[in-house]
């Protein structure tokens, strides 16, 4: 694995869980926080911490944020200081900012200050959520496009024993297997032969449509 050096602005909720989660994978990683008590939280669960106010550009200068590939700004209750922020790191010349917005029009004026990717922490949980409650065979749910998904699917009797040849999704429903997880192990472009059983996970990509048909297929 490339080990990469990632920093994250705003240790909060979100800004924690990005942080120490790529540190935990083996990643170099910088938090900053102005705030003492998030800051000494986390001396121990990062490669480096330090308690300063990000929005000073002094301070970002001194930070040497350039010397990172990825920069995440993780404030979310403060609009101006979030979008300051992502404005003056894309300035000084950091190669990708992905900032995190807490509404639509929040996101829009991150996208027109520079930042290169805009993640919806709670909007993108609370559409989780709301696929596992409807479907409680989605274990996790990603939204590639307006259009396009990514579901981690539990297989259930409809499918069990079945190979996936067997089953031809790609034909019947218009979507395709990209993984199997079976306990520890994962099968990365599993093959018509492939066998499925009671327990595994597949990992699909489609058009919403079609999954939410293959959804209702293994609800039985």
């Amino acid at each position: 694995m490339l080990v990469k050096d990632f920093a994250v602005i705003g240790l909060g909720r979100f800004g924690s869980s990005v942080a120490t989660t790529l540190y935990n994978m083996g990643h170099n990683v910088l938090g900053v926080d102005k705030d003492e008590s998030r800051t000494n939280a986390l001396m121990r669960s990062l490669s480096k911490v330090v308690q300063a106010d990000a929005t000073d550009e002094e301070t970002l200068r001194a930070l040497g944020f350039r010397n990172y590939d990825v920069v995440v700004v993780g404030i979310g209750h403060d609009l101006e200081a979030s979008i300051l922020i992502t404005m003056m790191l894309k300035e000084m010349g950091v190669r990708h900012v992905t900032a995190k917005a807490s509404n639509r029009l929040h996101g829009r004026l991150l996208e027109k200050v520079g930042a290169d990717r805009v993640v919806f922490p709670e909007r993108d949980m609370g559409v989780r959520v709301a696929h596992h409650l409807v479907a409680p065979n989605v274990l996790d749910y990603l939204q590639l496009s307006p259009d396009y998904s990514i579901l981690e699917l539990t297989v259930s009797k409809p499918f069990v024993g079945k190979s996936l040849g067997e089953l031809d999704l790609r034909s019947k429903f218009g979507v395709t297997v990209m993984a199997i997880r079976r306990k520890e192990e994962i099968n990365i472009s599993p093959g018509a032969a492939d066998v499925l059983r009671a327990g595994d996970i597949m990992v699909v990509i489609g058009h919403n449509d079609s999954l939410r048909r293959l959804e209702s297929v293994l609800e039985g």
